[in-house]
């Protein structure tokens, strides 16, 4: 019986081995999985930190599966639309989880990429050689906005229906081709079944091709150079006789096995989340949006949802329409040239001066207070609030070229800790 057991996995290992070899000669899968997984070095002391690029990856894979299972029953009709949802979430098999995992992983998402970026910003990830790395990175950050913004309509709730209405009619600011842009951009004088439609196809097919395609291509440009580390050390530069970074590991089994401990605690959370608390008391899913599409009913307070409202802080903080969309835009565009706006030698926070520091955690706690802002009602004194905390908000990048030139760093050591 031994034999036999042995036998049969011997048989078994031959035959993956001959399927391998098969695939390899007309298909290159073992090279890409050895140029970017086996044989592909990072550092050996990555933190947590590191472990969000990782879950965004997850995050993705679960929003387009989810993705795929709702258009199924999905109708993108003004008059069916909302009629549709309700019909996932109480008659389809299951249809309730599918929809929450959904609207929850858009939110973990933001969450996620968020954090994945703020870590860049901490070791400095966008110097040099990774800035292709960091631009391309922004240009998904950019589409996953686009790809939300555009699935936001699809469940043509009263808040959808408004929410849009307001955001489209920001372009209209624009001068000149601001009116037929933003009639571009709904296909009608007003959202109506054409918006839905176009909106639909936006967000289940032509946003995430792209979105796919820049995550390949971040992915492919960051093996190319190298992962960073919270040292700021470019490990390629001290190998062994093998040719081999002293201070890496080959990225699978020692990160990938790290990596599942960190998916398993992100799965853990985000499955309360699901099954307790979907709605996060309005964040994730506003309570009017349970409510249909009503163009002669405005919502009490039309906001975005939260990932959007440090953007619609600012936007709010100015009187004129067209200033506003102008730093709204330039909120986001700003981060896009951090690699030319550093003038610090010096990667990571780790060894930077105190002026960067406090820099950093002055933009960290604007983006935070402006998110909370956005997210309020109309009133003088959060106005005033919004004002001033996006003075530091821009400030961190406009000043940037100034205190990076004046800090004093550490002396960063030659191997990493």
């Amino acid at each position: 019986m031994v034999a036999s057991a042995s036998d049969m996995v011997d048989s078994l290992g031959r035959g993956v081995n001959s399927l391998g070899r098969w695939i390899d000669a007309r298909f290159p899968l073992g090279k890409l999985i050895r140029e970017h997984a086996t044989e592909y070095y990072a550092s050996k002391n990555f933190n947590f930190w590191y472990g969000f690029g990782v879950l965004a990856t997850v995050v993705l894979v679960l929003q387009i599966v989810t993705g795929i299972a709702l258009t199924m029953n999905y109708k993108p009709s003004a008059a069916e639309a909302f009629a549709s949802v309700e019909y996932i979430m109480r008659d389809v098999e299951w249809g309730w989880l599918i929809r929450y995992l959904h609207s929850t992983g858009a939110s973990a998402f933001f969450i996620v990429v968020y954090l994945h970026i703020f870590r860049g910003l901490m070791y400095g990830s966008y110097k040099k050689p990774r800035e292709l790395v960091w631009i391309c990175g922004m240009f998904i950050y950019v589409c996953l906005m686009a790809e939300a913004f555009f699935g936001y309509l699809l469940p043509w709730g009263n808040m959808s229906y408004w929410g849009a209405q307001v955001i489209v009619s920001l372009f209209g600011a624009v001068p000149v081709v601001g009116e037929a842009l933003a009639e571009w951009i709904r296909g009608d004088f007003y959202i109506s079944d054409i918006t839905l439609n176009r909106f639909f196809a936006f967000h289940v097919i032509a946003v995430p091709l792209m979105l796919v395609f820049l995550v390949v291509v971040h992915i492919m440009a960051l093996h190319e150079v190298g992962s960073g580390n919270p040292d700021g050390i470019e490990i390629k530069d001290y190998k062994d006789d093998s040719g081999k970074p002293v201070d890496g590991v080959a990225f699978h089994p020692y990160h990938t096995s790290k990596d599942l401990v960190i998916i398993t605690v992100f799965l853990i959370v985000f499955a309360f989340v699901v099954f307790f608390v979907p709605d996060m008391g309005g964040l994730f899913l506003e309570h009017a949006n349970f409510e249909p599409a009503n163009v002669l009913q405005t919502p009490e307070h039309i906001a975005p949802v939260w990932y959007f409202t440090p953007f619609y802080a600012i936007l709010r903080a100015v009187p004129y329409k067209l200033l506003g969309v102008i730093l709204m835009g330039l909120a986001v565009l700003l981060p896009f040239f951090l690699p030319w706006l550093d003038r610090c030698p010096v990667k990571s926070i780790r060894y930077r001066g105190w002026i960067f520091k406090l820099a950093l955690a002055g933009f960290a706690v604007s983006f935070l207070v402006l998110g909370y802002l956005g997210l309020q009602p109309v009133s003088d004194t959060y106005t005033l609030l919004c004002r001033l905390f996006a003075i530091p908000y821009f400030g961190f990048f406009l000043l940037m070229p100034l205190y990076t030139s004046w800090e004093k760093p550490r002396q960063v050591p030659e191997r990493v800790r």
